[in-house]
């Protein structure tokens, strides 16, 4: 059986990019560090909500704390057509927007493409058909425009875009979303 001899190795060398790492790492660092700063600043430290209406799913956070999330429905994107050039696209608003009001056992008033949507005729604005309660659920956020955050009588089609641009809720998510916000919270609808 024949020996060989070990076979002489010469310096080993790093490839070029290991030996910048060092460097190239620490500035990663700070870069993260900074982001990191700049995210916290920028989260709000009370309670907020935030609304993906591309998934239908809600978060309520408090700072970076996670306290609810769950599923909900946003806009059909549904276009109604009326009678001259009146018509209704119904998407949920996007942005950061704030709870501007707060009513538990809300009534709904009808707008008129409530009636229109169901061929009938509108009525005076005042009307009392206009009026229908026990529709919206225990509670109802407001976020300005005529923009609910509210109960649903359709539970089965949580998680679907087919609202008419309020933001539907299951009961128990709706309460403590209702308990957790105070007027003037943020909501950041995406």
């Amino acid at each position: 059986m024949a020996v060989s001899a070990p076979r002489e190795r010469g310096p080993t060398v790093a490839p070029p990019s290991t030996a910048a790492e060092p460097a190239a790492l620490a500035g990663q660092r700070a870069t993260l560090l900074r982001l990191q700063q700049r995210h916290r600043a920028l989260t709000p430290r009370g309670a907020y909500l935030i609304i993906d209406t591309a998934d239908n799913r809600f978060s309520l956070r408090r700072g970076e704390s996670l306290l609810r999330e769950g599923v909900c429905s946003t806009g059909s994107y549904t276009l109604l057509r009326a009678e001259g050039d009146r018509q209704w696209l119904f998407r949920t608003p996007r942005g950061r927007l704030q709870v501007q009001g707060k009513r538990e056992h809300p009534v709904w008033r009808k707008p008129d493409w409530a009636f229109i949507e169901e061929g009938l005729p509108v009525p005076p604005a005042g009307a009392a058909e206009r009026f229908e309660a026990g529709v919206l659920g225990d509670y109802a956020l407001s976020l300005g425009d005529g923009y609910l955050i509210h109960g649903t009588l359709y539970k089965r089609l949580l998680g679907q875009p087919v609202t008419h641009g309020c933001v539907r809720m299951d009961d128990e998510d709706l309460r403590e979303v209702y308990r957790a916000l105070p007027l003037g919270a943020p909501v950041y609808i995406y």
